[in-house]
C-alpha cells in the first residue's frame, strides 16, 4: 500500500528504518527484530541503501523478504549518484513486479574508495532528478529526506529548505527528518518548510541512543547537533554500557513526548536493526498515544 495514502487515513503511527543483514548468517535473526516490532503496528518499514548502490541486491531481496513473509508495508531507500537510467529503470520493475510501491529518493553518498568522485556527473545529479524519474511511472509514492539543521553540503538552513521545496515540486509524497536531538530544531525547520510553502507530512527520525561515542561521530558527519545536556548526561556512562543505553532510552522518550505533546502525528525510528531499546520507548509512549487519540 502507499504510504502517502496511509498518512492520509491514520490519525497517528510509527515506522521504522532497518538495514539488510551483511550475511545469511544474520538473516534470521534480523527477521526476528522485524516480527518483534511488527507488534506495533508501523505504518511501514523501510530498508537502506549502500553508498554507490552498493547494497542495491541485499536490499532488494531484504525487501522482498518481508513482503513475503509479513503484512508489513515496505519502503525502498534508493541511492542514484553514479547510478544509470537503465539500471533505476531495471529496478524500479522488478519493485513494481512484486508489488513494492514505496521509494525514498535519495542522492545518497560517494562510493567508499573512490578518489576524486564528482557526485554532479552522471545520469542522475540530485535527489530531484531520482524523484521525477520514480515518480514518471505513476506506480510509486516517493518519499525523501530532509534535515532539521540543514545538510551538511548546504549554505545555510534557508537554501536547504529551497532544495527540499524543488524535491517537493518535482513529486515528493512526504519525507523524513535525519536524526535530531534537540526538538527545537524540528520545530524550527517545520515554521520555516511551510512558510516557504512545504505542506507535505515531514515525519521526524528518531535515533535512541545506545552509543554515546558512534553516535557523536555520526552526528559531527552529518552536522547534528548533539546538545551539552545529553553530554552532560553520558559522561558518567562512557564506560558502562548498560547505563548509557538507559540513558539514552530516558531521553528518547521524552524527545518523543515532546514531539506528540506538540502535534506530531508520526516517528520514524532508526532501529539499527535491534528491536530492544525501541520497543522500551515505544511502551513508555504508548499511554501518550492513546492519550492523544480520544
Amino acid at each position: 500500500m502507499k504510504i502517502s495514502n496511509i498518512l492520509g487515513e491514520r490519525e497517528r503511527g510509527v515506522s521504522f528504518e532497518f538495514f539488510p543483514p551483511k550475511t545469511k548468517k544474520g538473516q534470521e535473526p534480523f527477521m526476528k527484530v522485524v516480527n518483534t516490532l511488527r507488534l506495533f503496528d508501523p505504518m511501514y518499514v523501510s530498508v537502506t541503501y549502500g553508498a554507490g548502490g552498493s547494497t542495491q541486491e541485499t536490499t532488494r531481496d531484504t525487501i522482498f523478504r518481508i513482503k513475503e513473509e509479513t503484512d508489513l508495508n515496505v519502503m525502498s531507500h534508493l541511492t542514484c549518484i553514479g547510478a544509470t537510467r537503465k539500471e533505476m529503470d531495471s529496478l524500479l520493475k522488478d519493485y513494481i513486479s512484486h508489488g513494492v510501491d514505496n521509494i525514498l529518493a535519495l542522492r545518497g553518498d560517494p562510493p567508499k574508495g573512490v578518489k576524486d568522485f564528482d557526485p554532479t556527473k552522471g545520469e542522475f545529479k540530485y535527489a530531484r532528478d531520482l524523484v521525477q524519474f520514480v515518480k514518471s511511472y505513476g506506480y510509486f509514492s516517493v518519499a525523501v529526506a530532509v534535515y532539521p539543521e540543514g545538510h551538511q553540503e548546504a549554505v545555510n538552513l534557508e537554501k536547504d529548505i529551497e532544495y527540499t521545496k524543488v524535491k517537493v515540486e518535482a513529486g515528493a509524497d512526504f519525507a523524513i527528518t535525519q536524526m535530531f536531538f534537540d526538538t527545537s530544531y524540528y520545530y524550527n525547520y517545520m515554521d520555516k518548510a511551510v512558510k516557504a510553502g512545504i505542506n507535505i507530512p515531514v515525519i521526524p527520525g528518531i535515533l535512541p541512543i545506545t552509543d554515546f561515542k558512534k553516535v557523536k561521530e555520526f552526528a559531527s558527519f552529518c552536522n547534528t547537533t548533539v546538545p551539552q545536556a545529553i553530554e552532560k548526561k553520558m559522561a558518567p556512562f562512557l564506560n558502562s554500557p548498560d547505563d548509557m543505553r538507559k540513558a539514552g532510552i530516558e531521553f528518547a522518550i521524552i524527545q518523543c513526548e515532546d514531539l506528540l505533546r506538540n502535534g506530531v502525528k508520526y516517528l520514524h525510528f532508526y532501529t539499527l536493526n535491534k528491536s530492544e531499546s525501541v520497543t522500551e520507548v515505544l511502551y513508555a509512549i504508548s499511554s501518550y498515544f492513546d492519550e492523544l487519540n480520544k
